[in-house]
């Protein structure tokens, strides 16, 4: 007899997404089950009930998937089920809550594409506003650029956003710099595309970051990326579909959310069937995701 595979999907949260769900059976997969509500203490014993119930052989017939919403403890997770493994009993493990890392990886690795395309050379040197760098995807974007040898600047839409909180704890977590700067109006945000190579919209679903205008008095820009499927753009005048159109009737580049999505399923795809395939045990994050989603779009 076969002996099935089996995803152990956990989550901090109520509930697990069904979209994660739905990728690990198609990955391959032939079960799925989902755990709800599991804090980070509980990571420890619940990695040692996988391993310990299936004989070392079968490991690679067995993973677990850390979800939720919050990046640093899907991190701080990942880490913690790491620790937990003794060899030989060990199974691979992937985080990507609430789909951001791959989802920030994919943004980021488009991105890359129309730079190299328009002559920039990539992202090292380049300068790049982050909207929406509260949330998952856009803190998680903001590292990769980082990491990829950018200068990212973290855009507040407020005052008391929490952005410089944030960047603190990216310092800290993964050992990048980002600045902060205020964008709460129109005057500020042509301000900061003045000084910026690059802006990324992550904001949350039909909020709109950046206006027509505002785009149009900044075309030196050359890339704008949004990652919002949900009328209305998070940047107007940038298609879902659109995968480097030129935006605002000048030389800017314009990424929409399906051409982002399109490799983030992808990339989702390809790691799961990783955890399924691989000789050795895997441990994945954005960096693994982000190393993907430059090889799909080169």
């Amino acid at each position: 007899m076969n002996t099935p595979s089996i995803l152990h999907a956990l989550t901090p949260l109520p509930h697990m997404s069904p979209f994660d769900v739905n990728m690990a059976y198609d990955a391959g997969f032939d079960a799925v089950t989902p755990y709800t509500g599991l804090t980070l203490d509980e990571v420890t014993a619940f990695t040692q009930d996988v391993i310990f119930s299936r004989a070392p052989e079968n490991g690679r017939r067995t993973g677990i998937f850390i979800g939720g919403r919050d990046a640093g403890l899907a991190v701080d997770m990942l880490e913690r089920a790491r620790a937990a493994m003794q060899p030989p009993f060990e199974v691979s493990v992937f985080a990507d809550p609430s789909g951001a890392f791959t989802t920030a990886a994919a943004m980021v690795a488009v991105v890359e594409k129309h730079l190299k395309a328009g002559g920039r050379g990539g992202l090292a040197g380049q300068r790049v506003a982050v909207f929406g760098a509260t949330g998952v995807v856009g803190g998680v974007a903001a590292v990769i650029a980082a990491q990829a040898g950018a200068a990212v600047t973290l855009v507040a839409h407020r005052a008391g956003s929490g952005l410089e909180e944030k960047a603190a704890e990216l310092r800290r977590r993964f050992g990048v710099e980002t600045a902060v700067t205020g964008g709460g109006d129109d005057d500020a945000k042509v301000a900061v595309l003045r000084a910026s190579d690059v802006a990324l919209c992550a904001a949350r679903a039909g909020v709109q970051v950046l206006s027509a205008a505002v785009l149009a008095a900044a075309p030196e820009l050359a890339v704008v990326a949004d990652v919002n499927a949900v009328p209305p753009a998070g940047a107007e005048g940038v298609s879902p579909f659109d995968d480097g159109t030129p935006v605002a009737g000048g030389r800017t580049a314009g990424v929409g959310a399906l051409a982002v999505g399109n490799v983030k399923f992808m990339v989702q795809h390809h790691l799961l069937q990783r955890m399924l395939e691989a000789d050795s045990r895997q441990y994945l994050s954005f960096g693994d995701a982000f190393a993907h989603a430059r090889t799909l779009v080169a």
